[in-house]
């Protein structure tokens, strides 16, 4: 079976008590979030504008991400299993009127109201209702599975702003190699299929720096696109890269040591205080989330 991975982002909007919720104009009644597909190279935040007009007709604002899940759905028709990473942001509209577009139905509705809907489960989950079952063959995939492109990459990724009780930040220095090699690192990868982005976190955090901690907040997404980049592959690349960004505690702190295999992309990990962190050479990723912070 075939693994696939897809980026999706969608939108809370709210308006008197009501939600907004939409309904693809094809197979089963099922009713979701608004959004889509997050294209290649585009960022999340653009990529809810963009699929929010494209379904309602609506401009809309984006305020603060959210929540982040995942969700895997067996394709057997297409010998598929295929991950969907789920980003939600709060929304605000700004511009209309509301419409159905694209081929798509969009309606307000109370809470009450969408419980007696058919949601997609993870539509039902972010909005705090009970998630049923689907009508048969309303899994299947709303856009075509399109074959891998031969030289474009989508990494999906979870990291992490690791603190101790102290203050200081963990970082990772990624090994030789590797885009970025020397650089100081947030710790945390790309995500396994199947895998929730915090319980990849936590994992990756065990990983390359031998330490035990807890999410205790989602701070916001980050987008990378580099058209050529040059890694263990041996050819360049286009990657792009969505990376969600969580703050993470670790009680109680130990000697960060590196455990994956050898030939991993970390070479060494790190504590520093926030003053240390200023004369390091820090990835773009981990200068902004310890500015974002507060070092």
């Amino acid at each position: 079976m075939e693994l696939v991975r897809r980026v999706g982002v969608y939108g809370v909007l709210r308006d008197s008590g009501r939600v907004l919720v939409v309904r693809e104009g094809r197979g089963p009644e099922v009713w979701a979030l608004p959004g889509g597909l997050v294209a290649h190279a585009e960022h999340p935040a653009r990529a809810v504008v963009r699929a929010v007009a494209e379904q309602t007709g609506l401009s809309v604002t984006v305020g603060r991400l959210r929540a982040v899940v995942a969700d895997v759905t067996t394709l057997a028709e297409d010998d598929v299993s295929l991950h969907t990473d789920r980003l939600l942001f709060e929304l605000t509209v700004h511009g209309g009127p509301l419409g159905d577009t694209g081929g798509a139905q969009a309606r307000w509705v109370t809470p009450e109201e969408a419980a007696r809907l058919p949601l997609a489960p993870f539509s039902a989950e972010l909005l705090g209702l009970p998630v049923t079952p689907l009508p048969a063959g309303a899994h299947a995939s709303a856009e075509p599975i399109s074959p891998p492109h031969p030289t474009r990459r989508l990494r999906f990724g979870a990291y992490g702003l690791v603190t101790d009780p102290a203050g200081r930040i963990l970082l990772t220095q990624i090994a030789d190699g590797y885009p970025g090699a020397g650089k100081w690192h947030l710790p945390g990868g790309g995500t396994d299929h199947g895998e929730q982005p915090t319980t990849g976190l936590l994992r990756e955090l065990v990983e390359e720096g031998g330490q035990l901690g807890r999410v205790v907040e989602l701070l916001g997404v980050d987008n990378l696109h580099n058209p050529a980049a040059l890694g263990p592959e041996g050819r360049p690349l286009d990657w792009h890269g969505v990376r969600v960004i969580y703050r993470v505690l670790v009680d109680a702190p130990t000697e960060a040591v590196v455990t994956e295999s050898a030939g991993g992309s970390t070479a060494r990990a790190g504590w520093f205080t926030r003053a240390e962190t200023a004369d390091l050479p820090l990835t773009g990723i981990a200068a902004s989330a310890i500015r974002q912070a507060g070092g």
